[in-house]
């Protein structure tokens, strides 16, 4: 349990949404009682040399402990809304061919420290330094994940290709012998001629439901309109209206999997197209679609989510880099956004993709398979030290046919590995569900005995099974009813 001592009036906007993600995050149960004998959280005002950015992202964050408080640095806050609120990328002026904001404005990437979760890992940091402070006092977190699950796994697919496969089978080709790969270059020329005559995307996409099995996961959909210009640009390439389109969703459906919407090229700044192709993407799919992520990770980040969020939309899974693989928020969880034009939050969550199978064999140039598994493993212990959430995409096109000889047996390798470590596994909706419920319940009262009186802004179909600071559930009730 943990008290906010420092009147949070007294802090600056962007420091209040950094108090709330850190405290969120590290999953001390708040308590707003000003009487109980619980650690209390001072923020310290005295400037010193971990104020600079690089510092934080080194982890040179200094938290001190005395008897039942916690002291820390209030420049903290504000690198934390930096990082995890993409503060720095949204004041950012630079834009690459995508007219995204590139790799390297990212903080993260500048001081190469994207592979860690380092808001993530500050808020293990902070749950420690309050365990050795809490002394004699009780001590109470939030579970990590529901079901006793100490981490998450989310995987998700999005649907690039559906019609004309001859022709992205082509340009994987000539982007095989650019590498210089001109063995897998012809054996995937051998494999498209013996696809002739048949639907080698429906056959990858039966191949990725065959090896997620029971597996929930969440698939973005484009549904736009395709014309000459979308397809010269790469976005859209077939109607969500098509037989074939449409036989994918029931798939997906069927097996209980989320539909999302992949934004198009064009909707990057425009609710209304948002809208337009969340509704067209609903009447398809029989269900209005809660997330969304954009096609080619193309958004201008806060303007982006601003456009989301008023569109209708629950969360965005766009925060991932396009060119490499890592934690592009610093943490391995959902958070809710940060507008940093309005300085404000609330209404959308974010949950930043960490790894893609494109970043490698696309950006990275990478064609071994093997190379793909050690770096997403890599990645998905990283996101479970933190018991954090590990959100993966792999493309359905990636069959011997498009130009992806072994990448069918790849994936059921690389999904066997992550559920061999017991992750909770589930579609980005449910996650976001979770963590919501979780970041709305906090301690109305503490008695003198440690018994706790909680209350919730929002219900949950979970059961809440409290832990100690050493992550030993110590009592199990229903979720508390509303606050």
């Amino acid at each position: 349990m943990i008290r906010i001592a420092t009147p949070v009036q007294r802090l600056r906007a962007d420091e209040r949404f950094g108090l709330e993600v850190l405290i969120d995050l590290t999953r001390l149960l708040p308590v707003d009682d000003p009487a109980a004998d619980v650690v209390r959280l001072e923020l310290d005002d005295t400037p010193g040399a971990g104020e600079d950015l690089r510092a934080f992202l080194a982890g040179r964050v200094p938290v001190a402990t005395g008897e039942g408080e916690l002291r820390l640095p209030r420049w903290t806050l504000r690198h934390v809304t930096a990082v995890a609120g993409a503060e720095v990328e949204q004041r950012s002026p630079e834009r690459d061919r995508f007219d995204r904001v590139p790799a390297a404005a990212n903080p993260l990437v500048e001081a190469r420290r994207e592979r860690h979760p380092v808001v993530s890992q500050l808020a293990c940091d902070l749950r420690a330094a309050a365990l050795r402070a809490a002394g004699r006092r009780a001590v109470r977190c939030l579970p990590p994940w529901p079901d006793g699950h100490r981490w998450a796994v989310a995987l998700t697919h999005d649907l690039d290709v559906v019609a004309g496969w001859p022709a992205f089978a082509a340009l994987r080709v000539l982007e095989l012998v650019g590498k210089g790969k001109l063995g897998l270059a012809a054996r995937s020329v051998g494999a498209a001629l013996r696809a002739v005559g048949r639907n080698p995307v429906w056959s990858g996409v039966q191949e990725v439901l065959a090896a997620e099995g029971k597996v929930p996961a969440t698939w973005f959909v484009l549904s736009a309109t395709p014309s000459w210009q979308t397809w010269r640009l790469g976005d859209v390439t077939y109607s969500v209206e098509s037989r074939e389109a449409r036989r994918i969703l029931d798939a997906a459906r069927a097996a209980d999997h989320e539909i999302g919407l992949h934004g198009s090229y064009f909707t990057m700044l425009d609710a209304g197209r948002f809208r337009a192709e969340g509704e067209r993407l609903a009447r398809v799919a029989g269900v209005p679609p809660r997330g969304v992520r954009q096609h080619f990770l193309r958004m201008r980040p806060g303007g982006t989510q601003h456009a989301m969020l008023a569109a209708g939309f629950e969360y965005d899974a766009t925060y991932g880099f396009a060119d490499r693989n890592g934690f592009r928020l610093g943490v391995a969880d959902v958070v809710p956004a940060w507008d940093a034009a309005h300085q404000t939050a609330g209404g959308l969550d974010e949950v930043p993709l960490v790894w893609m199978d494109r970043a490698l064999t696309k950006y990275g140039r990478v064609e071994d398979p093997e190379v793909w598994i050690t770096d997403a493993v890599e990645l998905a212990q990283a996101a479970q030290e933190v018991d954090g959430l590990w959100v993966g995409l792999w493309h359905p096109n990636q069959t011997a046919a498009l130009g992806y000889p072994g990448a069918p047996q790849t994936y059921v390798r690389l999904v066997r590995l992550l559920l061999e470590r017991r992750p909770f596994v589930a579609t980005l909706g449910t996650a976001v569900e979770w963590r919501r419920a979780r970041r709305a319940v906090r301690a109305s009262r503490v008695a003198p005995d440690g018994r706790v009186e909680l209350v919730a802004d929002t219900p949950s179909r979970w059961l809440l099974a409290l832990e100690d600071g050493r992550g030993r559930a110590v009592e199990t009730r229903p979720w508390p009813v509303r606050g």
